[in-house]
């Protein structure tokens, strides 16, 4: 489609024969046609919001702006040599971060990809972003993809972010313009930007729970693997073996919806194992009495102070346990 008015026309000719519902690109468009009441042939740039606005859309992020440097400056160093720049943006779309050469700035200025930018399906009909972030998946737009003429010189590949609750956070977007840019090397790109997104996730995560053990979330015994990226299926687990976190990929895994983890969820429930509570309590028991008895160099009674209990007491759990002293 060499002008922006041969992409028009097929973009109305396609939503005239029906195409949503053969392809994702296809109700997208429809969605930014029937829903969002844009146009194919709208030429203005992206909406920028204020320096204030930007700066309270920062904030509300928290602290993930600080924990996705690192992998952002990891993923630019991969793909910044190719001319494409990476956007961080929230859920609403608003890019609050962005990874460029200094001497690309005018060009993608230009294009809005920019910090302040808002690349909302809603507000930019299909792009990377936008079509991301209502579809909660990794994508590619590629040029005449995208929905509006004026951005087919684009090829943008996103994936989302989720939150410690399982929400979406925010997404990450690679962004070229160079003409050269070709379907297979966009895929290329697209595998770079995911795994950013998911060790963004992860970090996320972590970050959180500092204080909890985190452990990889497998499937329950009862159930085959599934094609869950368990990179990302993490959960936190508390000095009891109470969970109280899960990630985006452990809900999908284990069946539990987003949101905070209010009743308790025993690890080994989750992942469908038998507990005999009884041999636990015997096994508790005796790592804790062992573990005394090697900080206090054998001597009962100072294990036995250290524990809380009599002397007496100790020798009885020491001889019904078996323990060799």
């Amino acid at each position: 489609m060499g002008s922006t008015s041969n992409h028009a026309a097929h973009v109305e000719n396609t939503l005239e024969a029906n195409g949503a519902a053969q392809t994702a690109v296809a109700a997208s468009w429809r969605r930014s046609k029937l829903l969002h009441h844009l146009s194919p042939d709208y030429t203005r740039p992206p909406e920028r919001i204020s320096e204030h606005e930007l700066k309270q859309a920062r904030e509300k992020l928290g602290s993930l702006i600080h924990t996705a440097e690192t992998s952002l400056d990891r993923l630019y160093l991969a793909v910044g040599n190719a001319g494409c720049c990476v956007v961080l943006a929230d859920a609403s779309g608003i890019a609050v971060d962005r990874r460029g050469a200094v001497s690309d700035d005018k060009t993608y200025d230009d294009w809005g990809l920019s910090t302040g930018s808002l690349w909302s399906e809603e507000s930019e009909g299909t792009n990377g972003i936008g079509t991301c972030i209502v579809e909660k998946r990794p994508l590619t737009i590629h040029k005449n993809q995208h929905f509006h003429s004026k951005n087919t010189n684009l090829s943008c590949s996103a994936a989302p972010i989720f939150d410690h609750e399982g929400h979406l956070l925010a997404a990450i977007d690679v962004s070229s313009s160079r003409a050269d840019l070709t379907p297979d090397f966009a895929k290329i790109i697209s595998f770079s930007v995911i795994d950013t997104a998911r060790q963004i996730e992860s970090e996320y995560f972590r970050q959180t729970y500092h204080n909890a053990d985190i452990v990889l979330a497998t499937p329950p015994s009862s159930q085959q693997e599934t094609s869950t990226s368990l990179q990302t299926a993490l959960l936190a687990v508390d000095q009891d073996g109470i969970v109280i976190g899960a990630s985006r990929g452990a809900r999908r895994l284990y069946g539990l919806p987003n949101g905070p983890i209010n009743e308790p969820i025993l690890l080994a429930d989750l992942r469908g194992r038998n507990v005999n509570h009884a041999k636990e309590y015997e096994l508790a028991e005796r790592r804790v009495i062992l573990q005394a008895l090697a900080h206090t160099g054998g001597n009962i009674s100072a294990a036995a102070h250290a524990m809380g209990i009599s002397r007496a007491t100790l020798h009885r759990k020491i001889k019904f346990l078996g323990l060799a002293v």
